[in-house]
């Protein structure tokens, strides 16, 4: 599905305003995707109020929403996944949050059974879209479909 950041944006609130926790979603892609922005937007819906920086630097931030408790983990700074011990990892996973991972590739074997994955890249010369791809793994709980209108324009 092809998706411009405003959808993108209300798909996420969505998301944040419709699942039930636990809930892991998985967020994968290039450098400006739209990990952190779809991340955000689960965050706004849940009721995340206040900023939201990237996790990046700070590896995990904790949010506390109307519906949730939402955690914001960026895995871009680990190496080996065995670090993932140092950030309280398994008990992360085994929590009643909406937790978003944003780079799970560097979890190696250690993410939840029960999770989706959302792929994000920009499609050739069109930096204003973004290519959405889902995958459920396991049997988490239901994931809120794609806006059901989209305009021929994709706005």
């Amino acid at each position: 599905m092809i998706l411009t950041e405003r959808q993108l944006v209300r798909w996420g609130e969505r998301i944040g305003g419709e699942v039930h926790p636990p809930f892991f979603l998985a967020l994968r892609g290039p450098l400006g995707a739209g990990k952190s922005v779809l991340a955000r937007a689960v965050a706004r819906g849940a009721g995340v109020e206040g900023p939201l920086p990237s996790p990046t630097f700070n590896l995990v931030f904790r949010y506390q929403g109307a519906t949730a408790d939402v955690i914001h983990v960026d895995l871009y700074r680990i190496h080996d996944p065995r670090e993932l011990k140092e950030l309280g990892w398994e008990e992360l996973c085994a929590g009643e949050d909406l937790l978003l991972v944003e780079w799970p590739e560097r979890a190696g074997g250690q993410l939840p059974a029960d999770r989706w994955e959302v792929e994000l890249c920009a499609p050739e010369g069109a930096s204003e879209l973004r290519e959405v791809m889902v995958l459920k793994v396991g049997s988490p709980p239901s994931l809120p479909s794609f806006p059901m209108a989209l305009s021929p324009d994709l706005g």
